[in-house]
C-alpha cells in the first residue's frame, strides 16, 4: 500500500513540471498562443445514398416477411398447444353436477354408502378425500399363513357372496359364504346433523358345522385419504373407539362395542400410517404377530401388534379393531357424527335389529311394487333370486374420484384429465370394479326402474365428463385401488375411440317420462342433459363417420396386427367378434349405425319438449332408420342377413412360424402364432351372423312389415345360427370364426357365449314386434315366449348351483362363464322376469 502511494506521488509530480514547461512556452511563443486559438478544420460530412422507391418496397417486404413468420410460429405454437390441451379440456357448458351437489347438506340421504365397489364390505362418502371404513377377516389355525380377505377377488374362491336387500340409500344385507363358515355383513343409516348421519354395520359369523369349530378374526378399520386426523382411545389393551376429524365429516366418533357370543374372544389392534389407500391390506399383513389362542398353547393364531408408526411418517392415519373368537360371532361398528345432536340413543343392538327390519321390509314392499314380479308365477326362491340380482346391481355403485390417464394424436405422451367425480355401478365387484361407458347404459335400464334420481345422478356424472371435442374416456380408472387393479396397458385411453352411447336407453325411458312430467326439476334435468348429448353426438357424426354418406365405423383396430385371427373392436363393446378381416378407412359398421339411429331420435325428443329447433335430428332419425337406405348399405342378397362391410378374406388361419434363417440351434425366437391368410381380402359383406346382425332388429329399425323382419324371426329359432335352451349365442355355429381363438392366448369372448345385454335387447324387440300390428307379430310372440323362459330359467339354476350371476354362460350347456359375480348388465334378468323393456 505505501509502494503504491509513493508510485502515485510521483508520477503526479512529473505531471506538474510538464506542465509548467507547456505555459513558459506558451508565454514566451505567441504564434504557439494563435495556432491554439485557431477554428479546427472539420472533416466534409459523408452523405448515404438515400434508398430508392424499389428498395425501399423490398426492405419492407423483408421486414413484413420476418414479422409474417413470427407471427405465424406464435400462432403456429400457440395453436399446437390448444391442441394438445383439448383432450383434457371441459366442454364449455353449465355443468349437470353442482360442485357440492354430492355434500352432506346438500343430499344428506345419500352422502354415505357401499361406495367402495371393490370391497366385500366397506363404506365412504360421496365427497373427493373421503375417510373410509372396510371389513378384513382371516380363518385362524387352517392355513399358514392364513388368507386374508379384503377386495373382492376370484383367486379367494368363495363359495358365494353379494347384496340380499339394497336400497342404495338407507341400508344394506349381504351374506359371504365360506367353505367353514357364513358372514353376514349388514349396515343401517340414520340421519341427522349437517355432516351426514350415523351408521351402524354389523357383522354375524356362523360355522356351518357347529361340530367342527372355526376360529375366526374380524378386523374393521378407518383409514383416511389425505386430510383428517384419527385418534384411538385404547382401553384395557382394547380399541374401544376412535375420534376423528375431516373437512366433510366435522368431528365423530367411530366405536367397538364388545363382541357377542364368541367363545374365548381377544381383541388386539393395529395404529399405523398407510401412505396410499391400496396398501392397506399389505400394511397389515407386515403387522401380524404370532400369539397363542388357549391356554394349553396348542392353538396359534395371528394377531395385530399394536402400535407400529414409522419414526420419519406424519400422524396415523390407519387404525384396526380386531376381534378374534371361536364362532358363533357378532360384531358391530357405531359410526356417529359430532354434528348430530337431537339423538336420543346409539343405533346399536335391539334399536339397530328394529331399523333393519324396517327398511327391509320397506324394501320387499317397494320391489313389488314397482316389479311386481310375484303376479308372474314365479315361487319364492326365484324371487328372492330377482331380490338378490337387483340389490348386487343397487350395492356396487361406487364414487370415485381421480383423473383418467388420456392420449391424443397431438400429445406425445399420456396426460391427465381433469380431477372429476364419478358416481357409477360398475360390472362386477371382483374384476371390473370401476366405470365402464357401455356398460353404464345397460346398468340404468335397470336402476331408473329402481330410482330413477339415482340413475339420473349416474348419468349425469358420465355427462359431465365431456371434453370439449365431445370426447368421454370409456374406461374410468380413478383414484389408487382403481389404479392397482389394471393392467398398464389398458390405462390410456385414446380420444379417437369411442364406445357405444348406450347411456341413451335409459334417458329413452326416463325422457318419456319427463316429458310429461310437471316438476320443474325434470325440466331442469332436461335443459342441463341436452347440450352435452348434442356435443356427444356430434363428435360421434364427425369421428365415427365413414368414407360414404351414412355411414360409420369404428376407429381404434389395428391394421398392422400379425398375431390376431380378426383385429379387435374393443370401441364396439363387443371385443372379438369377427369384423373386416383387414381394416380400413372404407369400412361400415351396422351396429354403430344403429346406435346413432337410436341417438338421434331421442335428441328430436328432447329439442321438442325444451321447444328447441328439432329439425336436424328429426332428418338424421328418418334418413338413419330408413330401411331402403339401410338395405343398400348393409343387407347381404347372398346370406340374406344384416352385416358389415369392409376388406375382408373368410379363409385365415393362425398357425405357428417357420424358424428365421440362419437361426443358430437353442436360439429363441417369436414362436406366438401368427395368422396366415389362405384367400387374398375383398371388399364384400361379412357375412358371419350374430349379434351384429340383429341390430336393426335390436333396436327396433326394422318395419313391422318388412320381409327382412321375417327372415330375422325365422333365423333367431334355427338352432344352427344363434338358438339355444339359454338363450341367444353371440355368433352362428356355422360361422368361420365360432368359438375360435382370436391370438394364441386369447379365447373366443364374443363368439359363441351367452350375453345377457344381447338377449334382453332382443328380447325388447320381440316384445316391440309382438305389440305392434303387421303379420309377424305372432311370429314374434311364440318366439319372446320361449326365449325369455330359457335365459330366466338358466340364470336361476346357475345362481342356485354355483351362487352366482355370470358375465356371460356356455351356448352348449348353459354354464356360466368368465368373471363373478357380474351383476352389471347380467342383472337385466330382473327387468326381463317383470317383462319390462
Amino acid at each position: 500500500m505505501a509502494r503504491k502511494h509513493k508510485n502515485d506521488h510521483h508520477h503526479n509530480h512529473r505531471e506538474t513540471k510538464a506542465v509548467q514547461r507547456k505555459r513558459n512556452k506558451s508565454e514566451n511563443d505567441p504564434d504557439v498562443e494563435a495556432k491554439s486559438n485557431e477554428p479546427a478544420i472539420k472533416p466534409k460530412p459523408r452523405h448515404k445514398k438515400p434508398l430508392d422507391q424499389s428498395q425501399q418496397r423490398k426492405m419492407a417486404w423483408i421486414i413484413l416477411f420476418v414479422l409474417a413468420v413470427i407471427l405465424g410460429a406464435t400462432v403456429y405454437i400457440r395453436y399446437q398447444i390448444h391442441l394438445q390441451e383439448l383432450v383434457i379440456t371441459p366442454l364449455n357448458v353449465p355443468k349437470m353436477i353442482a360442485e357440492n351437489a354430492s355434500s352432506a347438506k346438500v343430499t344428506p340421504e345419500k352422502f354415505w354408502g357401499t361406495y367402495r365397489s371393490n370391497l366385500y364390505f366397506g363404506l365412504k362418502t360421496r365427497s373427493p378425500t373421503s375417510p373410509v371404513v372396510g371389513l378384513m377377516w382371516l380363518e385362524q389355525a387352517r392355513t399358514m399363513p392364513p388368507p386374508i380377505r379384503h377386495w373382492c377377488s376370484q383367486d379367494d374362491r368363495l363359495n358365494q357372496y353379494g347384496w340380499l336387500k339394497h336400497d342404495g340409500v338407507n341400508f344394506g344385507i349381504q351374506d359371504i359364504v365360506e367353505q367353514n363358515f357364513n358372514i353376514t355383513t349388514s349396515y343401517v343409516k340414520r340421519q341427522g346433523g349437517e355432516h351426514g348421519g350415523d351408521w351402524t354395520a354389523r357383522i354375524t359369523a356362523i360355522p356351518k358345522d357347529v361340530n367342527r369349530p372355526v376360529i375366526l378374526s374380524l378386523m374393521f378399520y378407518m383409514a383416511l385419504d389425505g386430510q383428517g386426523s384419527l385418534t384411538p382411545n385404547i382401553m384395557k389393551n382394547r380399541m374401544d373407539s376412535i375420534n376423528g376429524q375431516s373437512l366433510e365429516l366435522g368431528n365423530f366418533k367411530l366405536s367397538f362395542p364388545k363382541a357377542k357370543d364368541g367363545k374365548g374372544t381377544k381383541y388386539h389392534h393395529l395404529i399405523s400410517y398407510a401412505s396410499r389407500l391400496d396398501r392397506l391390506k399389505d400394511l397389515l399383513q407386515n403387522s401380524l404377530q404370532t400369539d397363542s389362542f388357549n391356554k394349553e398353547r396348542t392353538i396359534p393364531f395371528f394377531a395385530l401388534a399394536g402400535r407400529l408408526v414409522p419414526r420419519d411418517s406424519p400422524d396415523p392415519n390407519f387404525m384396526v379393531h380386531q376381534v378374534t373368537a371361536q364362532l358363533p360371532l357378532e360384531m358391530e361398528v357405531v359410526f356417529e357424527s359430532g354434528s348430530h345432536s337431537a339423538r336420543h340413543e346409539s343405533l346399536q343392538g335391539d334399536l339397530y335389529s328394529h331399523k333393519l327390519a324396517k327398511f327391509a321390509k320397506d324394501f320387499d314392499n317397494k320391489f313389488s311394487e314397482v316389479f311386481d314380479i310375484d303376479k308372474k308365477g314365479y315361487n319364492a326362491g326365484e324371487i328372492d333370486f330377482a331380490k338378490a340380482a337387483l340389490s348386487n346391481m343397487i350395492g356396487s355403485i361406487g364414487y370415485f374420484y381421480g383423473s383418467s390417464l388420456v392420449k391424443s394424436k397431438y400429445n406425445k405422451e399420456p396426460i391427465y384429465y381433469w380431477p372429476a367425480p364419478l358416481y357409477s355401478a360398475v360390472p362386477s365387484r371382483s374384476f371390473f370394479p370401476r366405470g365402464f361407458l357401455w356398460d353404464e347404459g345397460f346398468h340404468n335400464l335397470l336402476i331408473s326402474q329402481w330410482d330413477p334420481e339415482i340413475s339420473k345422478d349416474i348419468i349425469a356424472h358420465w355427462l359431465d365428463l365431456l371434453n370439449a371435442e365431445g370426447w368421454i374416456p370409456r374406461e374410468q380408472i380413478l383414484g389408487a385401488e382403481a389404479r392397482a387393479r389394471v393392467p398398464d396397458e389398458f390405462v390410456v385411453q385414446r380420444n379417437e375411440n369411442a364406445n357405444p352411447p348406450t347411456l341413451f336407453l335409459p334417458l329413452q325411458r326416463l325422457i318419456k317420462d319427463m316429458i310429461t312430467s310437471l316438476d320443474p326439476k325434470d325440466k331442469q334435468f332436461l335443459t342441463a342433459v341436452f347440450p352435452r348429448l348434442q356435443k356427444w353426438f356430434s363428435w360421434f357424426n364427425t369421428t365415427q363417420v365413414g368414407n360414404e354418406p351414412l355411414t360409420y365405423y369404428w376407429r381404434g383396430r389395428d391394421e398392422k396386427t400379425i398375431k390376431e385371427l380378426n383385429p379387435k373392436t374393443l370401441t364396439s363393446g363387443l371385443d372379438d367378434y369377427p369384423r373386416a378381416s383387414h381394416p380400413n378407412s372404407k369400412e361400415r359398421h351396422l351396429d354403430l349405425r344403429c346406435w346413432m339411429a337410436l341417438a338421434s331420435g331421442i335428441l328430436a325428443d328432447i329439442a321438442k319438449t325444451l321447444e328447441q329447433d328439432s329439425k336436424e335430428y328429426e332428418a338424421t332419425h328418418q334418413v338413419l332408420t330408413d330401411n331402403t337406405l339401410l338395405d343398400k348399405l348393409h343387407w347381404s342378397p347372398k346370406k340374406e342377413c344384416y352385416c358389415d362391410y369392409g376388406l375382408h378374406s373368410n379363409r385365415i388361419i393362425l398357425k405357428k412360424p417357420m424358424p428365421p434363417k440362419n437361426i443358430q440351434p437353442g436360439q429363441p425366437y417369436d414362436q406366438d402364432k401368427i395368422r396366415d391368410v389362405k384367400t387374398e381380402p375383398k371388399m364384400q359383406f361379412v357375412e358371419s351372423f350374430g349379434y351384429v346382425s340383429l341390430f336393426p332388429f335390436m333396436l327396433k329399425i326394422v318395419e313391422p312389415n318388412s320381409l327382412k323382419l321375417y327372415k330375422i324371426l325365422n333365423d333367431l329359432t334355427n338352432t344352427d345360427l344363434l338358438w339355444t335352451n339359454y338363450g341367444l349365442r353371440s355368433l352362428a355355429r356355422n360361422a368361420p370364426q365360432y368359438q375360435k381363438r382370436n391370438t394364441e392366448h386369447d379365447p373366443p369372448y364374443w363368439r359363441g357365449a351367452i350375453w345377457i345385454n344381447m338377449n334382453y335387447l332382443t328380447l325388447g324387440a320381440l316384445h316391440h314386434y309382438s305389440n305392434t300390428a303387421g303379420p309377424y307379430q305372432h311370429l314374434a310372440q311364440g318366439i319372446y315366449k320361449d326365449l325369455r323362459a330359457n335365459i330366466v330359467n338358466n340364470i336361476i339354476k346357475e345362481y342356485y348351483r354355483t351362487g352366482y350371476i355370470y358375465e356371460q354362460y356356455n351356448d352348449k350347456t348353459g354354464e356360466g362363464k368368465g368373471s363373478h359375480p357380474f351383476t352389471g348388465w347380467s342383472a337385466l334378468v330382473v327387468l326381463i322376469m317383470a317383462e319390462k323393456y
